[in-house]
């Protein structure tokens, strides 16, 4: 979602994304923030620029944020991450809190299941090394 209309959307898919993207474009409606409405609510509109900053935020079924992320327009953000959390809230959602993701967690992945005998044992079940590779 931007402050930019439909057609500047449909212009900038048509033109550019769907020379990047193998389905020939975005496969999601990309929704307009004329007037900066949602990116006020949201924290992320600029008045003075007339522009919605790059936020992310990852809503839980009940409309809950689960995270967020706002960056300024230089810095890109990443769609593998984006993806990579939004599996992880499901698979939290999906046992109830019984198991849940540690840093750098990927499907199929270590998980932890939280309670008083992992409080610090952590570090006996998992090593960020195992995920990150960093000595």
């Amino acid at each position: 979602m931007s402050v930019d209309s439909q057609f500047v959307h449909k212009v900038w898919n048509d033109v550019e994304l769907s020379k990047m993207i193998e389905a020939g474009g975005v496969p999601f409606h990309m929704g307009s923030d004329g007037g900066g409405a949602i990116g006020t609510v949201y924290g992320v509109y600029s008045p003075a620029q007339g522009v919605d900053f790059r936020g992310r935020f990852l809503i839980d079924p009940d409309g809950v944020i689960q995270a967020m992320e706002i960056l300024t327009p230089p810095v890109g953000r990443n769609v593998d991450e984006t993806l990579r959390q939004v599996q992880a809230f499901q698979l939290v959602r999906k046992t109830g809190g019984k198991e849940v993701t540690p840093s750098g967690w990927t499907p199929g992945g270590k998980v932890l299941n939280p309670g008083p005998d992992l409080v610090a044992n952590v570090w006996k079940v998992w090593n960020p090394k195992d995920v990150y590779g960093k000595k």
